[in-house]
């Protein structure tokens, strides 16, 4: 048995979880999130948790039986809750803003770089150069998080560019450190 796939999901009040042949439908406070299913995989509602199953014991279906046990507890997570990435711009001059559902950032650059902030999102921008996106879809969040980080990839010798809020950029001793 998968220790992950085993593992029931909990489902929240005000969340409604709705199981058809080959897809899965989220609903709650912060949105309603769709995936679909491989057969291979049952769903079992049992009170206010979701047991995952599956109906054989082939190596592919194990993966999928916990690739859709965290699918369905990330989506269960982001109606409810949400989730939230922050990035931290740094730079001498560097700076972001968000005008509407553009997204605009100084990054050194000859131009200034807009980027679109997709409608599912919220994206907030302050003075410090900090910029978090906000979402209900974890893999969205993500990607768009990613986006924004490889416009200016932070460089080891000075620390500028965007990085997330938890990373730590590994600095380098430049020429002068050498002797």
């Amino acid at each position: 048995m998968s220790r992950i796939g085993k593992i029931p999901v909990k489902i929240p009040q005000g969340v409604k979880v709705a199981i058809s042949a080959d897809t899965i439908t989220v609903e709650g406070p912060k949105g309603k999130l769709t995936q679909q299913y491989h057969p291979v995989v049952t769903f079992e509602t049992k009170g206010d948790q979701i047991v995952v199953g599956r109906k054989n014991d082939e190596k592919q279906t194990r993966a999928f039986h916990g690739l859709y046990r965290n699918l369905l507890n990330n989506m269960v997570i982001g109606v409810s809750t949400g989730f939230t990435k922050s990035l931290i711009i740094t730079g001498v001059g560097f700076r972001a803003e968000v005008e509407g559902n553009i997204l605009a950032m100084n990054l050194g650059y000859s131009n200034d770089v807009f980027v679109a902030i997709p409608k599912d999102l919220t994206v907030t921008a302050d003075a410090n150069g900090k910029v978090t996106i906000t979402g209900a879809d974890k893999q969205r969040v993500g990607e768009f998080a990613a986006q924004i980080r490889k416009l200016r990839l932070p460089e080891p010798y000075k620390g500028k560019g965007i990085r997330y809020e938890d990373e730590t950029i590994r600095r380098k001793v430049g020429k002068s450190g050498v002797k």
